[in-house]
Order: structure tokens, then sequence, then C-alpha cells
């Protein structure tokens, strides 16, 4: 599992476990003792201790500032998108309607992962309290599966938007979006959610420190001193249903609208067909590209430091979130025009 799942942000490590920072000796010391004498401990009366970024525990505190200045980039991207899209009644239109959905995934999503990841890489607060870490990773697998169900959705758009254009608003009506996102919402929580249940029925007996700096899947799996079989199987199985489904609806999508746009006459009128499509192109690229060259640094990067993979998994939570609002405010010209009109109002007022 731990190969497949990261492309989606469901990837575990296969490297050793790195030597402890001395802050969290004593933390592992304390709980093997403490399993001598209880193997299946309290579901909701022990916490986890999470270690930042192995090997680079020295310089945790200046990774911290690029990490940090991503999220505070993701906060007032998207939050600015979604009262751009809010406030402007021309902007209620399918395409800027999914947008504002996507905000608010990567707003939920950056939020789930960034406070404690800093909290962990500047101050060593590590301690996370095992329903916490549960529910943070719910959060972030969840609302990753439904980012993908949402950049599905806009491939959609596209297709309906060039191919059918003289229906496009007929056919993605208010009330069609509302039901689309209304399952991308069902399908993150219903494929998700057994991921905390399972991981309930698991023993953690042996050790405590999660060798990353938020609580994935896999690194809390591997924790466990019972039978993991099914959590495994389970996490490759929804892996493959999100991203293989997704990814061949955007590519057979993009197929139809290609074979559309080469029958255009005209140069200028296939190229103004393309620049329609070119924000969410680039927005799917920042989002699966990050997880392929996991995938490719796991399965083949095998002298690949562990503080690499970690580093890469953290920044793949952080990128997406931080920079689809930029690629949205930079390439599509309503987005442009209201932001700059906003600030610009607003500095002359």
């Amino acid at each position: 599992m731990d190969r497949m799942t990261s492309i989606h942000r469901w990837g575990g490590y296969n490297a050793a476990s790195p030597p402890l920072p001395p802050h969290l000796e004593s933390v592992q010391y304390a709980s093997r003792m403490t399993s001598l004498g209880n193997s299946s401990w309290g579901r909701s009366s022990f916490s986890f201790y999470l270690l930042g970024i192995p090997g680079l525990e020295e310089s945790q505190h200046w990774i911290a500032l690029p990490l940090g200045s991503l999220y505070l980039l993701a906060l007032v991207g998207n939050v600015t998108i979604l009262f751009i899209i809010r406030t402007d009644p021309s902007l209620h239109q399918p395409m800027y309607l999914f947008l504002a959905m996507l905000a608010a995934i990567d707003l939920i999503l950056a939020s789930s992962t960034a406070p404690k990841a800093l909290a962990v890489l500047m101050s060593h607060s590590c301690e996370i309290w095992y329903p916490t870490c549960l529910t943070q990773m719910f959060f972030i697998h969840a609302f990753s599966s439904m980012e993908s169900g949402v950049l599905v959705a806009m491939a959609l758009d596209r297709y309906v938007a060039i191919c059918h254009p003289l229906h496009h608003m007929t056919i993605l009506t208010p009330g069609v979006i509302g039901r689309i996102g209304l399952v991308v919402l069902a399908r993150g929580i219903l494929l998700l959610i057994p991921f905390p249940i399972l991981l309930r029925r698991l023993i953690f007996c042996q050790s405590v420190v999660i060798s990353h700096a938020y609580c994935e899947h896999m690194a809390v799996v591997k924790l466990a001193c019972s039978d993991a079989t099914v959590n495994r199987a389970y996490g490759l199985v929804v892996a493959l249903l999100v991203v293989g489904f997704d990814v061949f609806a955007i590519g057979i999508s993009y197929s139809l609208i290609l074979c559309a746009v080469l029958r255009v006459p005209g140069r200028d009128a296939r190229l103004k067909a393309f620049g329609t499509c070119g924000s969410h192109i680039c927005v799917i690229l920042v989002f699966y590209v990050p997880g392929i060259f996991s995938f490719l640094t796991h399965r083949f990067g095998h002298n690949v430091p562990h503080h690499v993979h970690v580093l890469l998994a953290t920044l793949y939570l952080l990128v997406p979130p931080a920079l689809n609002p930029l690629v949205y405010g930079v390439k599509t010209q309503q987005i442009r025009e209201r932001v700059l009109r906003v600030f610009y109002v607003r500095v002359w007022d």
C-alpha cells in the first residue's frame, strides 16, 4: 500500500526508523515499559508523539519558515477567492462555483496539517492525543479525496463548456452543481471514515513515536503490534478507486475536449478554446505531479533519505492549496480583474 498510496497522500515509508532526538528518547523508553504491563492501552487515554522531520531536528525551525509562508499564502489566497466569488454575482457560474469548492477544501486541508506540523517543527510540541491524531488523519485523507473529486467536476465543466457551449448553463445548473458537490463530499466521508474506525481496533504496545510531522495513515498503522492486514488492504483499495477513477475521468474529459478543439476551424479559435482550460490543467499538474514524484521516489529511490520523503509529503499538503489561488488569479482574467478592483478600491478609499 505504501507505494501506490503515496500518489494520493496516503503513502507510507519503508525507510528504517531514524534515531530519536533527545527530547523523545524518554517517551520511547516509557512507552516500552508501559507495554510490558499492558499490551492494549486505553484507546483514548494515550498520545502519539510526532518526530517532525527525522534527521533534520537541528534545522527544523528554519524549515518551518517556508512551510509557514506557504500556509499563510494558502489562507490569504483561498479566502480571497471565496470572498471574490461570494460577493460578485457575475462569477456565480459553474467554473467559479467549482473553484469556490476547491478553495474551501484547500483551506480545510491546509489547516488540518500546517498548525500542528509548525508547532512540532518550531517548538517541539510533539504530543498529539490519540483521538486528535485519528481526526487529523481523517480530515487529511477525506479532503484530499474531495479535492481530487472537484478536479474531476471541473474537467466535466470544461468539457461541457467547450463541446456543448450553447447548453452549458442549462446542463450545469446551480442545482446540478450542488448535487455534484454533495456526491464529492459523500464520497470523501464514506470512503475514508473507515480509516479511523479500523485503526481503533489495533493494539499499540511498543512505540508511540511517529516519524512524521503529522498523523499519516501508514505511519500510524506501522506502529501497531497487532495484525493490520485489513487496514493496509482497505487503504490500497481506496487509493486505487479514488486515484484510478479520477485520473481516468479527467483523461476521458480532456480527450473529448482535444477532439472537439481540433475540429474547430482557425488557429486563433483553437488557441482560445485551449486557453479556457489552462488554469485547470495547471491545477491538475500541481495536484498530481508531486504525488507521482513521491510515488517514483518510494518505488525506485531506495537511497533517498527518510527526511526527504517526510519533507516531500508535508510539502504535498501545502503547495497545492498555496498555488491554486495564484494559478487562477494569474491565468483567469475575471478573477484577476476582481482582485485588482477590490484592492484598488480599498487602497484608494
